[in-house]
């Protein structure tokens, strides 16, 4: 799924700092703590182009596509990177999911949530996991809707070998910071909202390279970024 000349290791490692420096000033404006997560979203993108910015420092790396996720996992077992997984999950594709990643961070059923817990391999820590949040109520996006929030997160909670890490939001796409913020906020209202005894919970996925300005003013602990790291994907021409 791979396409086109792979970028230069000088331009990734140009943009991975660029992107963290940003980072760290928007925490400034916003008095955020300076420890936000980065995920560089890697999918379309090669294993090789994946160790080049392993060299650069950049660990978290997300997948949404599972195939080629297991490529680059294989293709990269040398390297201590933390895998996420970020796309719509399969009800047969949890066991390589729960077998091979640290975090997945689109849950929005409660059998894939509880595949997940079967499948991890007991030798391993427990899987973090998000509940996807569909923010916007778009038909198009998966998600659970933002009132079904309260029974599921309780339900996900007393799942073994699975850790409910918090929320995650792909949101409408839109131009201006204050919609941005707007509704980056909805999300980090309803993390607050959840029930003392899953206080842990405290992850809020949210910001891609078009938003995360907005997603970090608004909350957000891990930002997931592919085309500021790594320049426009590359799909097959049809």
């Amino acid at each position: 799924m791979t396409h086109g000349p792979p970028m230069s290791s000088v331009d990734l490692a140009h943009n991975i700092s660029s992107t963290r420096e940003k980072i760290k000033a928007v925490c400034r404006e916003y008095n955020r703590s300076d420890d936000v997560l980065l995920i560089a979203v890697s999918k379309t993108r090669s294993a090789d182009e994946c160790r080049n910015a392993y060299t650069c420092g950049q660990t978290h790396f997300g997948e949404n596509y599972l195939q080629e996720a297991l490529d680059k996992i294989s293709a990269l077992s040398d390297l201590n990177i933390i895998w996420h997984f970020i796309g719509p999950i399969q009800k047969n594709k949890t066991r390589p999911i729960a077998e091979n990643f640290s975090w997945v961070h689109s849950v929005d059923r409660e059998i894939i949530a509880q595949r997940l817990s079967q499948q991890r391999p007991t030798h391993l820590p427990a899987l973090k996991l998000c509940i996807q949040i569909n923010i916007d109520d778009e038909d198009s996006k998966s998600g659970i809707a933002p009132e079904q929030l309260p029974d599921f997160a309780e339900k996900i909670h007393a799942l073994p070998n699975i850790e409910l890490a918090g929320l995650m939001a792909i949101p409408r796409a839109q131009t201006d910071f204050d919609s941005q913020y707007n509704t980056f906020n909805q999300l980090r209202l309803l993390l607050n909202s959840l029930k003392p005894e899953l206080n842990h919970c405290n992850t809020l996925s949210m910001g891609m390279s078009n938003d995360y300005t907005a997603a970090i003013a608004a909350g957000s602990t891990i930002v997931r970024i592919g085309t500021a790291i790594f320049g426009p994907r590359r799909y097959p021409k049809e």
